[in-house]
């Protein structure tokens, strides 16, 4: 189904389009244990923990993108 390239690929997509918006997660990237679990990998992607001007920041550009 998944493996690590589609997961790695798909992280960095995420890290530069937030990165394109002024947004940093500093703790971005994928979630190692979610490879563990029986069947079809399906790995997840860590969003992680950020500071509450990275999050407001975050919000600004989602919010931009609704039309």
């Amino acid at each position: 189904m998944y493996d690590a390239t589609d997961a790695d690929e798909c992280t960095e997509e995420l890290r530069a389009a937030l990165a394109g918006h002024g947004v940093t997660l500093p703790s971005l990237g994928v979630d190692l244990p979610s490879f563990a679990e029986r069947g079809p990998a399906r790995p997840l992607i860590a969003l992680g923990n950020c500071s509450l001007t990275t999050a407001r920041a975050l919000v600004a550009a989602l919010r931009k993108g609704v039309v």
